[in-house]
């Protein structure tokens, strides 16, 4: 006897049909999975047995052969126990009333017939949605797959799952009309102390998704700022809820199988690897500048990551995505973030300081500083040190708030919104150099600031283009369509300088 149910794997962050074909035959007992599959699947065959055993649903002493097709592509992970149990089932005599074509099935079981959450299951749902399926899953994957609106009945177990397929179980479609509620931050602006340039160097950044490095002694507040950049940012969109809970879910770190609803800040310890941080390993994982797609990818102590690492950051941070290859396939995560860097001035920390004396030598600060490439810099779109404070500076009140700056960046962030319609980017910071020469029109006097500086300070030319974004974003928050020479002045300023 033969059963063919529908399921689906993934590639990346992608998914795709699998049709899990049981067949059921007189012979010697044996339970076979072919097509490709991982060890996790191949396991699955005594968590089946069991699961439907203990369901009370019968398992006969048969030949079982099941395929997952198409046979060619190599399949992983734990979804498949549902769909090659409600096979079983079929194939052994249990009666359905309901047409198993329209249902994608995916859920692990566990050995009593309960089912478990899977990784992935918003891009199943894409899928499931895409195909006109309605989706058969566990109750703890619900909340995640009712974000792509499409039909979605959760369960308990196997045996409600078979209730419902024969008819003796009704059961209601989860709810895809809730919405997602934003919690607020415990962190605001209004608790950084003076460090005005600081906070106007993260108010551009924010507004135009410009890279920012931070330098300073210790204790200057350069992490407690970086952190606080997320309140400021404007509120996600649900395309990129989708988009980053997607990756969320892909790489298995969504908490309580929610939703991401918050820019997501990444802040990886300096001891982290390049595939950590890129993305690899033997499942071609997501890494950090993934994870921190649309949100924030905090690098504290720049200096201390290993050079290979930092390096390996270079062509995402051009690209806004990064390509992760295996032996037979090439899988790409997106990875558009916004890049804070902090670092101290040299290995003590108190290089320039006013109040404590560096102790370091110049061999020290110069390999101190070497780990740190050229063109590696050069991607930085603002260079802010943060000097030591004063008793008055502590003892002042903020006069910035989140809330305030937010509305900043909102406004300036709709400016470029309806700049770039049609186009496809959203932002000052990923234009082209043709959007460039459209839209960074500089008054007389810009144009002679610009020029000047080319000449004595011998930019490269991609500093002259991160300088015409900035000053764009700039242009942007003063709601002017010219680039005037102030503009122009306050982005020279932010470039690095060796000193």
């Amino acid at each position: 006897m033969f059963c063919k149910v529908k399921s689906a794997f993934l590639v990346g962050i992608e998914a795709y049909g699998v049709d899990v074909e049981i067949d059921s035959s007189k012979g010697m007992p044996m339970f076979a999975i072919v097509g490709l599959a991982d060890n996790a699947i191949k396991e699955s065959k005594e968590r089946v047995r069991s699961a439907l055993l203990n369901s009370s649903i019968p398992f006969k002493a048969t030949r079982l052969t099941i395929n997952l097709s198409p046979a060619d592509v190599k399949k992983e992970g734990s979804q498949f126990d549902l769909p090659i149990a409600i096979g079983i089932a079929m194939v052994n005599g249990v009666e359905v009333s309901k047409n198993l074509d329209e249902f994608l099935f995916v859920a692990e079981l566990s050995l009593d017939g309960k089912l478990r959450p899977v990784s992935g299951i918003l891009p199943i749902s894409l899928y499931a949605k895409n195909h006109n399926l309605s989706l058969i899953i566990s109750k703890e994957n619900s909340c995640e797959a009712t974000l792509a609106k499409t039909n979605v009945y959760a369960f308990e177990n196997l045996s409600e799952v078979i209730g419902f397929l024969n008819g003796t179980i009704d059961a209601q479609l989860c709810d895809t009309t809730k919405s997602f509620e934003v919690s607020g931050y415990d962190v605001d602006f209004s608790e950084i102390k003076g460090q005005h340039r600081a906070i106007r160097g993260a108010l551009i950044a924010a507004s135009g998704v410009h890279n920012l490095m931070l330098v300073g002694p210790p204790g200057t507040g350069k992490s407690m700022l970086a952190q606080r950049i997320p309140t400021i940012m404007p509120f996600m969109s649900e395309k990129e809820i989708i988009e980053t809970t997607k990756i969320y879910s892909v790489a298995g770190v969504l908490k309580n199988n929610s939703v991401v609803t918050k820019r997501p800040f990444r802040s990886p310890h300096h001891t982290a690897s390049d595939i950590s941080l890129i993305g690899g390993g033997p499942d071609a994982k997501p890494g950090e500048i993934s994870l921190a797609h649309n949100g924030v990818l905090f690098l504290d102590e720049l200096p201390e990551f290993k050079r290979n690492v930092i390096e390996a950051l270079r062509q995402p941070l051009e690209n806004g995505y990064i390509n992760v290859s295996r032996a037979k396939f090439t899988i790409q995560y997106p990875a558009n973030f916004m890049l804070i860097t902090a670092a101290n001035p040299c290995p003590c920390g108190y290089y320039g300081s006013k109040t404590k004396k560096c102790t370091c030598s110049f061999d020290q600060i110069r390999r101190y500083r070497s780990k740190i490439s050229g063109p590696f810099l050069d991607r930085i779109d603002l260079y802010v040190e943060m000097p030591e404070l004063d008793y008055d500076s502590i003892q002042s009140t903020s006069s910035y708030t989140s809330a305030e700056l937010m509305q900043s960046v909102t406004e300036a962030r709709e400016i470029q919104r309806s700049r770039f319609l049609g186009e496809k980017i959203s932002t000052n910071s990923r234009m082209s150099p043709r959007l460039i020469k459209k839209y960074c029109q500089l008054e007389y006097e810009a144009e002679q600031v610009l020029k000047q500086a080319m000449q004595v300070m011998h930019f490269s030319m991609r500093s002259y283009t991160k300088i015409l974004k900035v000053a764009r974003t700039i242009a942007d928050l003063a709601k002017s369509d010219l680039i005037l020479q102030s503009h122009i002045k306050e982005a020279i300023s932010y470039r690095y300088i060796e000193n």
